[in-house]
């Protein structure tokens, strides 16, 4: 499996984004801005959004993927990826979320 990093190297630009929104039905529950420390994950949803048309649990699990050695680091002390976090839920919960984007 290929490391985080080079996964990123795969994924779309998102140069053009300011922030995605997640959404449960109409109510946000989380904002990701596009800032250091969060880009990766930005990157990430915003190529489950393209992919999957949002986040349900085929597009969580290839997120897991894409996340790579930070997934077994998320799933041995949870709480330290809230992102990765997210998408363990969904697949537990079979549940989707749908995400917005705000463009710059």
């Amino acid at each position: 499996m290929p490391p985080f990093a080079e996964n990123l190297k795969s994924l779309p630009a998102i140069d053009h984004i300011e922030r995605l929104d997640l959404y449960d039905g109409d109510t946000l529950i989380d904002t990701i801005e596009n800032m250091p420390g969060k880009a990766g994950s930005v990157a990430v949803y915003h190529a489950l959004l393209e992919k999957f048309g949002g986040l349900n649990p085929d597009a969580a699990a290839k997120g897991l993927t894409l996340y790579a050695e930070h997934t077994a680091d998320a799933a041995a002390h949870p709480g330290k990826h809230p992102n990765i976090d997210r998408l363990f839920a969904i697949i537990a919960r079979g549940a989707a979320l749908r995400i917005g984007v705000t463009l710059r």
